[in-house]
């Protein structure tokens, strides 16, 4: 008997990680539970090294000690890599020969939370895979107590080369970084002084209060800083970061903003021309528009599943050497290991960008301009949202409608297309409206509305189901 039981509060146990609020739903005990479940299984599958990170916020350092004193209790060996990016973590576990990697990381969500993503035998770790840690701590089943051992690297100046090695721009650019005081922060100030141009960082300080906005670049509020001072110093592109720069936002030289699926759409027609009839894999909240364009530019589309768990595992499944999603995970399989990382997605981009013939406002002027509402997120209890998608499909069935069900359901119409899912994550249905003209987008809405009440949901505040996104 290992006389190690523990109960994690189910809430905290999510679909692609493990996330709570400190001190409420997530304690360090739960960190050492987690370190003590985790190294058990790599353990029992033969493995003993384990790649531990942290991000910036208040509470990782605490975190990470616990789980770390939980994986040596299980006998294996911790290799802790310290404070820094996500993609840093993953990066030093794919190229070390880890058979597993825990992040302490909270992501982009509020400063008093925080939580674990994990990466077993360089694949994520998600779904059934986390449920079963749930199991095996209630239960107490784990290896017997041991003794492993702790090791400490700093794989930050490797990571930082392996960055640059694939920059292929022909000029030099003028870029705005804000980095949001984002667990980047160190990891960003020394790759600038290596790049060519003329480079300047915003909150380069890693802050896990977040001063001076939140650290979300999926969120317009979150970027005016980044557009100001894009505008103000007239450079080439901005780019921001979310809280473990697993994520990545980009602003043109005239300050708008290109959402993720049109980052997705200039980094494709790159890869596309070096892997031609690839397949390029995007989620179903993306716009028709790159889909288009990746048919267009020789590529094969596939629009697949929301989260970044199950995009990696089906670029993997189809060889895609390119992934993205509207909340700015991007992953290159081309040159790189598969991952998202919000800091190689930069460099890819930035390579792009100084090589164009124009500028990359030209580029985003030139797509197909369409009519959208941004994601719309609106509360609907956990035991009910499924059920609201099964229902809303079957009436679509009936009256014959075009729709795709690889994530919700997806309706194409002459207008354009209307999407509804159910969040895995939170207690949310998650809707988004695209048309080609502001009449379509007043019908599409309509018939999206008519769906929900048909299911006895209210019809849902546009603009404050925008502001939730």
């Amino acid at each position: 008997m290992t006389g190690f039981k523990h109960h994690f509060e189910p809430t905290s146990l999510r679909e692609y990680d493990i996330r709570g609020i400190v001190g409420k739903t997530l304690h360090a005990e739960d960190a050492y539970a987690l370190g003590r479940v985790f190294a058990s299984m790599i353990r029992r599958d033969g493995g003993s090294v384990v790649t531990v990170g942290y991000d910036g916020r208040l509470s990782s350092p605490e975190l990470e000690e616990a789980l770390v004193r939980g994986a040596v209790d299980s006998g294996v060996t911790v290799r802790r890599v310290g404070r820094g990016p996500t993609p840093m973590l993953y990066y030093a576990a794919v190229t070390g020969e880890s058979d597993g990697a825990i992040m302490v990381t909270g992501s982009h969500n509020p400063p008093d939370h925080n939580g674990f993503k994990m990466m077993l035998k360089g694949k994520p770790f998600f779904g059934e895979q986390i449920r079963e840690v749930g199991r095996l701590a209630a239960a107490g089943d784990v290896v017997p107590k041991a003794e492993g051992k702790v090791e400490t690297i700093d794989p930050s100046e490797a990571y930082i080369e392996r960055l640059l090695k694939d920059y292929d721009g022909e000029r030099p650019l003028k870029v705005v970084w804000d980095n949001g005081n984002s667990a980047a922060g160190e990891v960003l100030t020394r790759l600038v002084k290596k790049l060519p141009g003329e480079h300047t960082v915003l909150y380069p300080e890693i802050d896990g209060t977040f001063p001076n906005h939140h650290p979300d670049p999926t969120v317009e509020g979150n970027l005016q800083d980044l557009i100001r001072t894009v505008r103000e110093k007239k450079a080439d592109i901005g780019v921001a970061f979310d809280g473990d720069a697993d994520r990545v936002g980009v602003v043109d030289g005239k300050g708008e903003i290109l959402w993720g699926d049109q980052i997705l759409v200039l980094l494709a027609r790159d890869v596309l021309k070096k892997h031609p009839g690839a397949t390029i894999i995007a989620d179903v909240k993306a716009s028709q528009v790159l889909f288009d364009e990746v048919g267009k530019a020789g590529g094969e589309p596939l629009m697949w599943r929301t989260g970044h768990s199950l995009i990696k595992s089906k670029m993997a499944e189809t060889s895609s050497p390119l992934a993205g999603e509207m909340s700015g995970h991007i992953f290159f399989a081309d040159k790189w290991y598969g991952f998202d990382d919000a800091l190689y997605g930069a460099i890819r981009v930035l390579g792009i960008v100084a090589r164009l013939p124009g500028t990359l406002a030209d580029m985003r002027e030139a797509l197909p301009q369409m009519v959208n509402t941004p994601e719309l997120r609106f509360p609907c209890d956990d035991t009910r949202k499924f059920d609201v998608i099964k229902e809303v499909a079957e009436r679509l069935k009936k009256e014959g409608a075009d729709v795709s069900s690889v994530d919700g359901v997806r309706v194409n119409t002459p207008d354009g297309w209307w999407l509804l899912r159910a969040s895995n994550t939170q207690a949310v249905l998650v809707g988004r409206i695209e048309a080609q003209s502001h009449e379509g987008l007043a019908r599409l809405k309509k018939a999206f509305v008519s769906q929900l009440e048909a299911s006895g949901l209210q019809a849902p505040d546009f603009d404050a189901a925008a502001a939730g996104h």
